[in-house]
């Protein structure tokens, strides 16, 4: 059974590997993942969150709900052009047991290639809320949190919330 991995999780802070096959316990594992995702009203889920070191995520597009499943996802290119967006976190919770929010500026449109659950290459450009997902879910395979966009004082903050969500 997987189980979400919380800030302070060592897993959370590694490099994953890249999936050499796609087998049955690879697509169970997707599938619990988008599962899981939904029931926490997330956008996003990263292989490590769930405590797996591989290159492998799933997304939600909020505005139709179309699901990513994607495996070894690689952002080719991002837009010069950056925005400013809030963004939270299923493994940064807060007191009351919800993702801590905070605003981070990234890239306003990236392309991304992966292989989907079929094993078929894909490609797309996404923008706006898209794009922010898939930047913030690969940005988890390489050890990285939206955290550490922010500045100092900001991350404290953030993290003083995470600190009551601990207690």
């Amino acid at each position: 059974m997987l189980q979400m991995k919380l800030c302070g999780d060592p897993i959370l802070r590694t490099q994953c590997t890249p999936v050499e096959k796609i087998d049955d316990g690879l697509l169970h594992t997707l599938d619990t993942m988008v599962e899981m995702m939904r029931e926490q009203s997330g956008v996003g889920l990263a292989a490590p969150q769930v405590g797996i070191t591989q290159r492998f995520l799933v997304m939600m597009t909020p505005d139709d709900e179309k699901i990513f499943k994607m495996i070894n996802p690689r952002i080719l290119s991002h837009s010069e052009k950056t925005v400013v967006m809030e963004e939270g976190c299923l493994s940064v919770l807060g007191g009351d047991n919800l993702p801590v929010y905070a605003n981070v500026t990234r890239p306003e449109s990236v392309v991304v290639e992966w292989t989907d659950e079929n094993g078929k290459q894909l490609s797309a450009e996404m923008s706006g809320v898209p794009a922010r997902i898939v930047q913030h879910e690969t940005d988890h395979l390489d050890g990285k949190l939206f955290i550490d966009y922010l500045s100092g004082a900001r991350r404290e903050m953030v993290m003083r919330k995470v600190r009551r969500h601990k207690k």
